[in-house]
């Protein structure tokens, strides 16, 4: 049994200052060459998919720092038609798309690369995107995961709307396709009315995979009903074994199997040299960070505004979860679980997480140490694989790729994806359960 690997392609990497760094290309956001070779590495490297996240407004702090620039659909087909196993995840707000529009493009995507495609369906709350899109202001939380939860069932649908043997071209006949197996949804509802059929058949994975990653009572009730792959964060081992068999409960509570729900933990790295080139390399990418004004961020955060930078933060001090409309859940969840295990100061947290406090671990050694890791968290039931994140894109990608993982293939952790297969395939998940897309959800 080995755990699976997903390769973030976020530029200029998990520290978004990175671009201040001497060897950093600035514009490597928006150069698809640079693109085009981490694919490629991914691809030789046998890791079973890239990702790349999005968000449909700019940046609020684009002044400071990069953000997600070129349209991640349009660039994860030009990725993975330079590939040849890889493949490709690409985030998909359900807050401001049309499950017709998401569906087609997404079964398209995985027709056109052999079943390599999944979709990161998330919720938006941001005021710039929701001018964007033309609204007075953004729908609130409760809001954003009802229209999820109809959107996603719509769109499985539509991913069913052929049945197995619609299309059976005949020249004999004329008949090129059996209109009684093709079915739309039909669907009217609060937020939604879609009657299909998408205009294509299915792919070589039967759906897209699926994949979630809101921590609130609304993304994992999402999660157990629809998703194939959960995407979280966890600061503590405790943490993340606990949300995997919550994850795994709320499937088999919806009538689906816990193992065919896999959770994949956000791990952010820098692969160093030596332990002297792991401290310097960790100064420099810290000294291009606004310290202080994130540690300040993280207090107010975390309900403590007036408590000191570098005092150290109990569990006890921490008030419930503020009720926010733009803050994590999963975040705040798992910052409280390494306060509870480790007090640490608000300057402490901001440096265990690359700078966005409460976020991703940063996990920072040599390529013998990481893979220790990933295998000590495997092995405790944390995760059924990983997303690596780099703290250093341009460093840190490739040393991953060309260190690390040789050594979790040596150890049997890892098995490089051979050509051929699909993603939903690779990932251990069986073809999924087709219903009539007219059939309820």
């Amino acid at each position: 049994m080995t755990f699976h690997l997903v390769a973030s392609l976020q530029t200029p990497g998990h520290f978004r200052t990175a671009w201040r760094l001497p060897h950093a290309d600035p514009l490597a956001t928006f150069d698809v060459a640079h693109f085009r070779r981490l694919a490629r590495t991914a691809d030789e490297v046998g890791l079973d998919a890239i990702f790349l996240g999005d968000a449909p407004a700019i940046a609020a702090d684009i002044g400071a720092q990069p953000a997600n620039g070129i349209d991640p659909l349009v660039l994860v087909g030009h990725l993975l038609a330079g590939t040849e196993r890889v493949g490709g995840l690409v985030t998909s707000s359900a807050t401001y798309n049309s499950p017709y529009n998401l569906a087609r493009r997404f079964q398209s995507l995985d027709l056109v690369t052999g079943g390599r495609a999944a979709v990161n369906i998330v919720t938006t709350y941001n005021p710039a995107a929701a001018a964007n899109f033309g609204l007075p202001e953004p729908l609130d939380k409760a809001t954003r995961y009802r229209r999820a939860h109809e959107f996603l069932s719509v769109v499985t649908r539509l991913w069913d709307s052929w049945e197995p043997g619609a299309l059976a071209p005949d020249k004999a006949s004329g008949r090129y396709a059996d209109p009684a197996r093709i079915h739309g949804p039909a669907h009217e509802g609060e937020f939604f009315s879609v009657a299909g059929p998408l205009p294509l058949p299915h792919g070589p994975q039967g759906r897209p995979v699926v994949i979630q990653a809101g921590g609130s009572e609304g993304g994992l009730r999402l999660a157990g009903d629809f998703a194939d792959v959960v995407f979280t964060v966890a600061q503590t081992q405790a943490k993340a074994v606990a949300f995997r068999d919550d994850v795994h409960a709320r499937a088999v509570a919806a009538g689906r199997s816990a193992s065919q729900v896999k959770v994949s933990l956000g791990v952010i790295v820098l692969v160093a040299d030596s332990e002297e080139d792991a401290a310097r390399r960790t100064e420099e990418l810290y000294a291009t960070l606004p310290i202080d004004d994130l540690a300040r961020s993280t207090l107010a955060a975390l309900g403590l505004p007036d408590h000191s930078l570098d005092d150290p933060i109990t569990a006890a001090e921490l008030p419930e979860i503020p009720v926010s409309e733009t803050g994590s859940v999963g975040f705040q969840v798992s910052t409280r679980a390494l306060v509870a295990e480790h007090p640490m100061s608000a300057r402490e947290l901001v440096r265990h997480s690359a700078g966005a406090a409460g976020g991703h671990r940063l996990l920072i050694g040599t390529a013998a140490q990481i893979a220790d890791d990933l295998e000590a968290w495997w092995r405790a039931g944390a995760a059924d694989g990983f997303t690596i994140m780099y703290a250093d894109t341009a460093v840190d990608f490739d040393r991953f790729a060309h260190r690390v993982v040789p050594l979790l293939v040596e150890r049997g952790l890892f098995a490089p994806a051979p050509v051929g297969v699909t993603l939903r395939e690779r990932l251990g998940l069986a073809h999924p359960h087709r219903q009539r897309a007219d059939e309820a959800s």
